[in-house]
């Protein structure tokens, strides 16, 4: 029995429209993109057998379009569904880390950095660039590597934070494997990098590893001084 012949209102967009987003599982809330489920399937079984499959909502939206396509009824509409809502879940945390921002709010940071870089399935090194205020500047993503490690090159970052005429930097890298303790080589390329900054008088505030579940932030655990 798919969705449209349920009882009326017990689908899961009616559920939406009457009790909230809030209260519906994760696999109404799928099913709700999704739209239609396969013979035999209706969208909350399509939706829960995804979620299942590649262990949550994170690494669902972390698949690759090979990765989603193989499975039953999802094809490139549903794909590219699920990869808007991913998008736009991005976007609306940019907008809470805007240009001309202070960074006051230690977990501001720590969710925008989340949402940015929890989900890839690849290393990505990126850069907040901040003003002599600590204002937001630009976030930009400079290096993306393979699912083990990401090339980081000083001089580019050097280069990029006079450009942009930055007076402190707070880097970042996610880590896919989903474990956010650092490396014996993250903190080497952090010592380099602060070393190379201050060349150029440039404050290094923060190297934060992000994980699936938390990140971990080189200044509170005493390694940037």
């Amino acid at each position: 029995m798919g969705i449209k012949d349920w009882p009326e209102g017990e689908g899961p967009r009616d559920r939406l429209l009457q009790l909230g987003a809030n209260l519906l599982s994760d696999a109404e809330l799928l099913a709700v993109l999704l739209r239609s489920g396969i013979p035999g399937v209706d969208a909350v079984e399509l939706a829960r057998g995804m979620i299942n499959e590649f262990g949550g909502l994170r690494g669902l939206l972390a698949a690759s379009r090979q990765q989603l396509c193989r499975l039953p009824g999802v094809g490139p509409v549903k794909y590219a569904q699920l990869q808007a809502a991913a998008e736009l879940a991005r976007r609306v945390a940019h907008e809470n880390l805007q240009r001309g921002q202070v960074l006051t709010n230690p977990d501001l940071t720590r969710d925008y950095l989340m949402r940015q870089l929890a989900d890839r399935s690849y290393e990505v090194f990126a850069i907040l660039l901040l003003d002599s205020q600590h204002r937001v500047i630009q976030f930009v993503e400079l290096f993306r590597g393979t699912i083990d490690s990401a090339s980081v090159y000083p001089r580019e970052v050097v280069s990029l934070v006079l450009e942009k005429k930055a007076a402190a930097v707070i880097v970042c890298h996610n880590h896919p494997s989903g474990i956010a303790e650092p490396s014996q080589a993250d903190r080497r390329i952090t010592e380099r990098l602060k070393n190379a900054l201050a060349t150029i008088d440039v404050s290094l505030l923060d190297h934060m590893v992000v994980g699936d579940t938390e990140i971990v932030s080189f200044a509170e655990r005493g390694w940037i001084n």
